[in-house]
């Protein structure tokens, strides 16, 4: 810490729990000049790559391209080494933070998640490209995908009907037709920060760049699949708050990125000879192959049941790594997506982390909302803890009971 900041006096410091707990050591510093900052060290190699990465991103958000943005990016103050780990610092951005399972729709949140991310899509091209950062073109994202259902195929794992989906997908020039534009390479709600401005929530600061790119847009919005009353508010906040007209197919691959994460769960699994995970996920991958039928992803529309158990995903082990390489060529699933899914069967605990015992710690230091009740213009009535504050808010159970309910009756059919 002295070492990325030397003139700089620490006043306090306590643990923070972060979104990708396991794979960071964190702190929460107070500093004498009254700056509170986050101090930053990885777990393992892959975090330290993806650490490397966000600061390397966070250099390219010069003040010039933040005042294209309507909220904040953390600024990098300093890096460091800890026992020949790095580490960085970087300055704390106040607020909470939402699960997308949770996000309540209308007025507020889901509106405001819609114009962040419209706004971060239409930053220049430029920035990206001028620091070295990854770029891809249309041809390069489906080439990635084909590579990806390569790889699940050659697992023997996958049903049939749900790789002919798959092939039919790819295989479909309207569903590739999009302009590659500045994304964040795959995040979810809960890596935006929001605070209430007149009493509504709105998107105050993003806390993750490690993935920033450019390449698909939709890239970005798989995780509506895991936000069940919100999708469609934060979708058309979105298209209306684009700078040009997004490609008509964005939704469309957005929800096949969120199925693909299945696959890349697999090939996860295959990858850290964990058999138990490659059966979790053959399962799955079953069961979803059963909820679409034979469909196509350009079908127009998604069956309920399936839509109902696409905010379930979530089978994942502790610590797991997220990547980050978006490619679709990498074996690096979206723990924010997986963490929507089914309880353990054995244990009724979600081995993400997300065990009912556990709720109220993990809240506390996160500072994530966990809530499904709200009014009708989309503002919850329930305290919104700040992420600087405890809420020691606990999971709705009744939420919880309907989305295992939900999930039984789509692999039932």
């Amino acid at each position: 810490m002295t070492s990325a900041l030397p003139q700089a006096g620490v006043v306090a410091a306590g643990a923070l729990t972060e979104g990708a707990a396991g794979r960071y050591d964190s702190a929460l510093v107070d500093l004498a000049d009254g700056r509170r900052v986050v101090a930053r060290v990885p777990a393992d190699a892959e975090a330290a790559a993806e650490l490397l990465a966000e600061a390397r991103a966070l250099r390219a958000l010069t003040p010039g391209v933040r005042a294209l943005l309507p909220f904040r990016a953390p600024t990098l103050l300093g890096d460091m080494r800890v026992e020949g780990a790095p580490g960085i610092v970087v300055d704390f951005l106040p607020g909470y933070r939402v699960d997308a399972v949770h996000l309540p729709p209308g007025r507020g949140a889901a509106s405001s998640l819609g114009a962040a991310l419209a706004a971060v899509h239409a930053l220049p091209t430029s920035i990206v490209r001028a620091e070295g950062l990854p770029s891809r073109s249309s041809e390069q994202v489906r080439a990635d995908v084909g590579s990806l259902v390569d790889r699940a195929e050659d697992s023997d794992r996958v049903p049939f009907p749900l790789l002919r989906r798959w092939r039919r997908a790819i295989a479909a020039d309207e569903l590739w037709g999009f302009e590659p534009r500045v994304i964040l390479g795959g995040i979810s709600s809960a890596s935006f920060v929001f605070d209430d401005v007149a009493e509504v929530p709105r998107v105050t600061g993003l806390l993750d760049w490690h993935g920033l790119q450019v390449g698909d847009p939709a890239v970005d919005l798989h995780w509506l699949a895991g936000a069940p009353v919100a999708a469609e508010d934060v979708f058309s906040s979105y298209m209306a708050h684009s700078d040009r007209a997004p490609d008509p197919r964005t939704r469309d691959r957005s929800r096949f990125y969120a199925e693909l994460e299945f696959a890349k769960w697999l090939l996860h699994g295959l990858a850290i000879d964990r058999g138990d995970v490659v059966d979790d996920a053959a399962e799955l991958l079953s069961s979803l192959s059963e909820g679409v039928a034979d469909d196509d992803v350009l079908g127009g529309g998604a069956d309920a049941d399936v839509d109902d158990a696409l905010t379930l995903i979530g089978r994942m082990p502790e610590g797991a790594p997220s990547g980050i390489d978006t490619s679709m060529q990498t074996d690096a699933y979206d723990p924010a997506e997986l963490s929507f899914w089914t309880e353990d069967t054995e244990t009724g605990a979600v081995p993400g982390g997300d065990a009912r015992a556990d709720d109220a710690e993990s809240d506390t230091e996160t500072g994530v909302v966990r809530h499904a009740d709200t009014r009708t213009d989309g503002v919850s009535d329930a305290p919104w803890p700040r992420h600087d504050e405890a809420p020691g808010v606990e999971r709705d159970e009744e939420t919880d009971r309907a989305s295992r309910e939900a999930l039984r009756r789509w692999r039932a059919r």
